[in-house]
């Protein structure tokens, strides 16, 4: 049995896309998911699956687009992918709070950073499945857009440890 993180989209962000909790708990229970556990409220739940990452993003997002009557997107990182993802920070020394992964479903493409706009003082970086971004002012005030990432979504580094810790307790 595996240990797996799943990222929601564009969950419980700016007054949309409302979903407690409790009931994100509850679907990956119904959808035979072992030792759920959310963690704040913003779409992240770790568990344990014989499932495979793609088998589990379909079951998910296929759940969750009848909760929400929209398509809701799912980004699945198993526990060892989740800590590659924290170790491979290429900004180990800046604010962890102040900078994130943007997870992608697939690589990002080798010209992901050519179109991007309102860059001032980000700096960004290519991950396997991720990009980096470095806001040295925050993000609060980032003019940023990086088309390349419009599908991803975003965690910084400390939710990305405490996420990549919780799944590799349930692996021992």
């Amino acid at each position: 049995m595996g240990s797996f993180v799943a990222l929601l989209r564009a969950v419980n962000v700016g007054g949309t896309g409302k979903l407690p909790m409790s009931e994100l708990k509850a679907m990956c229970e119904e959808l035979g998911f072992a030792d759920v556990a959310t963690y704040i409220a913003s779409g992240n739940v770790v568990f344990t699956s014989r499932k495979s990452e793609s088998a589990i993003k379909t079951a998910i997002e296929k759940r969750l687009h009848a909760y929400a009557g929209a398509p809701v997107g799912v980004l699945v990182r198993s526990a060892v992918e989740m800590a590659q993802v924290a170790a491979d920070n290429p900004f180990p020394k800046a604010a962890p709070n102040r900078t994130v992964a943007i997870f992608l479903d697939r690589a990002p493409p080798a010209d992901a950073l050519a179109g991007i706009r309102g860059q001032k003082d980000e700096e960004l970086r290519l991950g396997r499945r991720e990009i980096y971004v470095h806001y040295g002012d925050g993000m609060g005030t980032s003019k940023l857009v990086i088309p390349a990432a419009k599908a991803g979504t975003a965690r910084n580094m400390n939710t990305i440890a405490t996420l990549a810790k919780m799944a590799a307790e349930l692996q021992q």
